[in-house]
């Protein structure tokens, strides 16, 4: 008589069966993202706590950053020579002050005019915007991406035990936490960062004093732009670099901004931070809810806290 086969069924893997290699490495990983999310939220607080414009711009900034440094370092030297040829380290400067540069020609010509309407129109306005930049690089360089070296001085990396970090992810995150830390400090901790919050509380008053606040307002509006090309250039041997790589990142960004605090550069920085990292969290115990994670903690904290985590309540 055959022996019946076995009707038990198979075992389900475990959900929490995991090696703590692949856990430390995701949570690496999610260092890394959170200090993309640091920077670029850092930039928008800084431009919504000052001058109360919604920047939606910010996305297509950060994406002509990195498509600045790729066409510095691969296009130039094929249109004019070898020796105009722009590295990286060249671009880490160079692409921040031309997309700065776009941004104070933005707010010069366009968002001045909105300061006194309702912010939904410097949003409307900067959609806008962010679209037409969107479609000019997707016209000029197609929609398939790029990629970009890192410098070779930052090439290779360190064996972790539990994962190989490549030495630029490492340059990633230490000059991203620099960057963040001292532009809390300048704003926060610096007669500057004073005259700047009381441009934006009494204007006229700071203005009697002879500071010139419009121009004050527009190099803060250029300052936080550039932030975002910081973002951008650093961003670009890490991602694919393609027209749709800022939009992709600014929704999340924006949820960051919310859940730190409308305004607030040190919730902007801390949020960032913390939701990179239980971003990758996420994606070791459970990868599907990884993509709305960042959403589910946005609507927790507008529940409890309105006014955001690190915000001042009116």
């Amino acid at each position: 008589m055959p022996v019946p086969s076995s009707t038990a069924p198979a075992p389900v893997p475990y959900m929490f069966d995991i090696s703590y290699q692949s856990l430390l490495a995701q949570l690496l990983v999610g260092l890394i993202n959170g200090c993309f999310y640091a920077i670029l939220s850092m930039g928008l607080a800084i431009i919504f706590g000052l001058l109360n414009i919604v920047n939606f711009t910010h996305g297509a900034q950060f994406m002509m950053a990195a498509f600045l440094a790729w066409i510095g370092f691969t296009q130039l030297p094929q249109w004019l020579g070898e020796s105009v040829q722009i590295d990286f380290w060249v671009a880490l400067l160079l692409a921040p002050l031309i997309v700065g540069g776009v941004g104070i020609v933005i707010e010069r010509t366009l968002l001045k005019r909105l300061y006194h309407l309702d912010h939904l129109y410097g949003l409307l306005l900067t959609f806008g915007i962010a679209l037409m930049m969107e479609g000019g690089f997707r016209y000029f360089f197609g929609i398939s991406g790029v990629g970009y070296e890192p410098p070779e001085l930052l090439q290779g990396g360190f064996d972790l035990d539990f994962m190989y970090l490549p030495g630029y992810r490492a340059f990633v995150v230490v000059a991203s936490l620099s960057i963040c830390l001292l532009t809390w400090y300048l704003f926060e901790r610096t007669r500057l960062g004073a005259m700047l919050r009381a441009g934006t509380e009494n204007p006229r008053l700071l203005q009697a004093f002879g500071v010139n606040v419009p121009v004050m307002i527009t190099l803060t509006y250029g300052f936080g732009v550039a932030l975002a090309g910081v973002a951008g250039v650093l961003a670009a041997p890490v991602m694919q670099i393609n027209p749709l790589m800022g939009s992709n990142l600014l929704n999340i960004v924006f949820a960051v901004v919310v859940i730190g605090g409308l305004g607030s550069i040190m919730g902007a920085i801390v949020t960032g931070l913390a939701l990179g990292l239980l971003e990758g969290l996420t994606k070791v115990f459970y990868p599907e809810a990884s993509t709305v994670v960042v959403f589910v903690v946005m609507a927790v904290v507008l529940l409890v806290r309105p006014a955001g985590l690190f915000g001042k309540e009116k």
